[in-house]
């Protein structure tokens, strides 16, 4: 019997991460909404240097730690874009039968530095928690975004930014910048981009749509995190991050709206032939 394939890029080289399976659990819920026969495989990119096949209906490639610019030439790296340059070539090559790749934080980050959509270096420091995502114009009418409010939010955490866009070489692929940081008129730094559409089958955030609210809660309850983020960003701004996960229309709407809606549209002309 025929079935989908997914494949899950794992870019976490063996760090504890709950990523990973906020990813896993978005597929088999997925899976069983839609009750389709759909496999998936992890594919430990990094750590083990595996990198997946064109075999693939989809490929979701998670966040990471460390600097996105100091891997450029290694070994998994090359493995890396061979496959994405493979996936480029097969859409090319058949329109009709495109496989989709959606690109999350350390991902897109390397995704845009190869590529050359936009610059990519380090904040001034770490942005992490629930926070403001601001759609763009191009991002009102985005049809993953749609059930979101402008602006919505999501859960970000990186030391990287990707900013100085080149638009004209996004917009020459078919593609728009989708996202953008929250507007703070008086810090005289530029906003980075959030999410960019590179084209019908690339999609790219640099928050993390997969985070669900209950392992991003016990993250923040730990010590050493609830430390961190209260000496940063004050205590008021640690409660306030902590009644967000529990609020509907925040983060446990980005979870259930972004992966799954690009699940659903990188599968649409399968899922009507594969049902369990």
């Amino acid at each position: 019997m025929s079935s989908i394939k997914i494949a899950i890029l794992d870019l976490y080289e063996g760090e504890a991460n709950e990523g990973m399976r906020c990813i896993r659990q978005l597929v088999e819920q997925f899976k069983s909404d839609h009750r389709l026969n759909l496999t998936y495989d992890v594919i430990d990119v990094r750590l083990k240097k595996e990198i997946a096949d064109l075999s693939y209906d989809a490929y979701i490639s998670s966040g990471g730690p460390g600097s996105p610019l100091e891997s450029e030439g290694s070994d998994w790296e090359s493995n890396y874009f061979g496959l994405m340059d493979g996936i480029r070539k097969h859409n090319s090559q058949n329109p009709f039968d495109k496989k989709s790749v959606f690109l999350i934080c350390h991902s897109l980050q390397i995704f845009c530095r190869k590529y050359g959509y936009a610059q990519v270096k380090k904040r001034k420091g770490t942005a992490f928690g629930v926070m403001m995502i601001n759609k763009t114009k191009d991002g009102r009418n985005e049809p993953l975004l749609k059930p979101l409010a402008d602006p919505f939010y999501a859960v970000d955490s990186r030391d990287y930014q990707i900013v100085q866009p080149r638009e004209e070489k996004i917009w020459s692929g078919g593609g728009h910048i989708i996202c953008i940081e929250k507007d703070r008129p008086h810090v005289e730094l530029e906003r980075a981009v959030m999410a960019i559409r590179f084209d019908e089958s690339f999609f790219g955030t640099q928050f993390h749509p997969e985070a669900d609210s209950d392992g991003m809660y016990r993250y923040l309850v730990t010590e050493a995190k609830k430390k961190d983020v209260i000496e940063k960003h004050g205590e008021k701004k640690y409660h306030q991050m902590l009644q967000y996960l529990n609020e509907p229309d925040k983060i446990k709407l980005t979870y259930k709206t972004i992966i799954p809606g690009f699940l659903k549209m990188a599968l649409r002309s399968k899922m009507n032939v594969v049902l369990l």
